[in-house]
């Protein structure tokens, strides 16, 4: 089966290519294995030097990982009972966010999320996870639906940012934005957050407020992609892993600033390695953070979310 292989994973993709030969040849020669098993160890043990030791720039590329999971992948492997719901009741439906009801362990939940889709003709009708104004106001309407029935919000990130065309700008983009960044603030009911992969900008913010959040490992969030930060800064996007250094855009970065709550460990490989394992991480952490805001009542989270609030950048 072919694997996909990112830059600085060349080492592995040589020791996999060997692996695959020499199983070929071992439905023949039995003997073979012992060699299999020695160059599969060899693999592990590379691996986990790998990723133990991962830049920020090779961190983004994790991120950006075309079999990484999405938010269709853990509504799956983490939610039971999920009713899809479409359309702001204004202009029409965005698939780039995916949104509706779900339960978590028996516990009703709505469930809001980038989704970027897999395929040419997916990634299109998603516009590769990129919201137009109509996709943020869809997150609204359910945001608010929730909170008339009293539903706990979970939210994943997963964008390099909002569209930036110019029917997105006609229709309203940084209103829409802006408008969810209000209403996230004060809304009456918990909200938490994982991202998952990229976390871009104001389009990914626009889902982002939350009481609890958290960051896969290898996930990334930041005001712009390094790229971008690069042409601007250095006006030249050459300097994208100097700009990724410089961003501090990594779990940790963010954690260290007390920017985000939790870091949600990977399997060694990324969650792409593994998505049954890295789903049921954050399964466990929705759950038990959930539970622990179930036991406050609304005044408390709002007045905590405030003060979560007005206290960046202190």
């Amino acid at each position: 089966m072919d694997k996909y292989f990112l830059d600085f994973e060349r080492p592995l993709e040589e020791i996999y290519k060997q692996i695959q030969a020499l199983e070929i040849v071992s439905k023949e020669n039995p003997d073979l294995q012992a060699q299999i098993d020695l160059l599969s160890k060899k693999y592990q043990e590379k691996e986990k030097k790998l990723y133990s030791n991962l830049s920020s720039w090779e961190k983004v590329m994790v991120a950006r990982h075309p079999e990484r999971p999405h938010t269709s992948d853990f509504i799956k492997l983490i939610f039971d009972e999920f009713d899809e719901l479409h359309g702001d009741r204004n202009f029409g439906d965005d698939p780039s966010i995916i949104g509706g009801l779900a339960t978590l362990e028996n516990i009703s939940v709505m469930i809001i999320g980038h989704e970027k889709g897999r395929g040419t003709q997916e990634k299109l009708k998603r516009n590769f996870g990129m919201p137009q104004p109509e996709g943020y106001r869809k997150a609204k309407r359910l945001m608010l639906l929730a909170e008339k029935f009293e539903i706990p919000i979970v939210t994943f990130i997963d964008t390099s940012g909002a569209y930036p065309g110019i029917e997105g700008e006609e229709r309203g983009q940084s209103e829409a934005i802006a408008t969810n960044l209000a209403i996230m603030s004060d809304i009456e009911t918990r909200l938490l957050s994982v991202v998952t992969g990229e976390g871009g900008s104001g389009g990914a913010l626009a889902i982002g407020i939350s009481d609890y959040s958290a960051m896969l490992e290898n996930s990334v969030y930041s005001v712009a992609s390094p790229e971008a930060c690069a042409s601007i800064v250095w006006r030249s996007s050459d300097m994208s892993k100097e700009a990724a250094n410089a961003m501090k855009l990594c779990s940790q970065d963010l954690h260290d600033l007390k920017l985000i709550d939790e870091i949600i460990s990977e399997p060694i490989g990324g969650a792409h390695s593994n998505h049954n394992e890295t789903a049921l991480a954050i399964k466990t952490s929705l759950l038990k953070n959930l539970l622990n805001l179930n036991k406050m009542n609304i005044k408390d989270i709002l007045e905590k979310r405030y003060q979560r609030l007005t206290s960046i950048g202190k």
